[in-house]
């Protein structure tokens, strides 16, 4: 009896080693990164640069006193990447001792070269004037915002745009709850609603019914 006890005991007691074992192996492996994102030329605090781990879908980004922190792997590689800079990738030491790591990291600007633009003036004064007038000048984001809340563009994007899911999983329960209402009954017939002949009649004059 005393020997099955202690094989039951040595049963329990292997996986729960193992499994401290490869606990305390990832959290050795934890490590938490920080430091502070500069430019190189003036050391000015630099913030929102996207800060993530090549190969996975995370990361952070910096405040705006150029400030960061994350938690990353031994072996893991940060990319530092921001709009008019190069892009830099530090390296977490595999053999890191301890769990923290500081970086003060330098952006050196971008330079991007544009291609040429050669300004021309008109021959004439009557040429300048009808391409003047006739340049197409493309809608700024309040136009935009304005064409696309216009109530005749949205009813136009209701009829021809089918229901997302959220919309066609609504109608479906409506429909479902309808039919169950009237579950072990005779439902009553419309024509004789005077709502329903309403609904109908403005249904109508919106062209709902014509085939699209």
């Amino acid at each position: 009896m005393k020997i099955f006890r202690y094989l039951i005991f040595i049963y329990f007691l292997i996986p729960a080693k193992k499994a401290n074992a490869q606990f305390e192996t990832f959290r050795d492996s934890v490590v938490q990164l920080f430091g502070v994102v500069m430019t190189a030329d003036s050391l000015q605090a630099l913030p929102g640069v996207s800060i993530m781990v090549k190969g996975q879908n995370r990361g952070t980004i910096s405040s705006d006193k150029g400030v960061f922190s994350i938690v990353v792997l031994k072996g893991d590689a940060v990319e530092f990447t921001s709009v008019g800079y190069k892009s830099k990738t530090v390296d977490i030491p595999k053999d890191l001792k301890g769990n923290q790591f500081s970086v003060i990291q330098l952006m050196v600007t971008d330079t991007v070269y544009l291609p040429a633009t050669i300004i021309k003036p008109r021959i004439t004064r009557q040429q300048f004037d009808r391409d003047f007038v006739n340049t197409v000048i493309p809608d700024d984001d309040i136009a935009i915002a304005r064409a696309n809340n216009d109530e005749a563009t949205r009813r136009a994007l209701m009829a021809s745009l089918p229901p997302d899911g959220k919309e066609a999983s609504s109608q479906y329960l409506r429909q479902n709850a309808k039919k169950l209402y009237y579950s072990g009954q005779v439902p009553p017939q419309n024509i004789f609603n005077p709502f329903a002949w309403s609904e109908f009649i403005k249904a109508w004059k919106r062209g709902d019914y014509k085939r699209k």
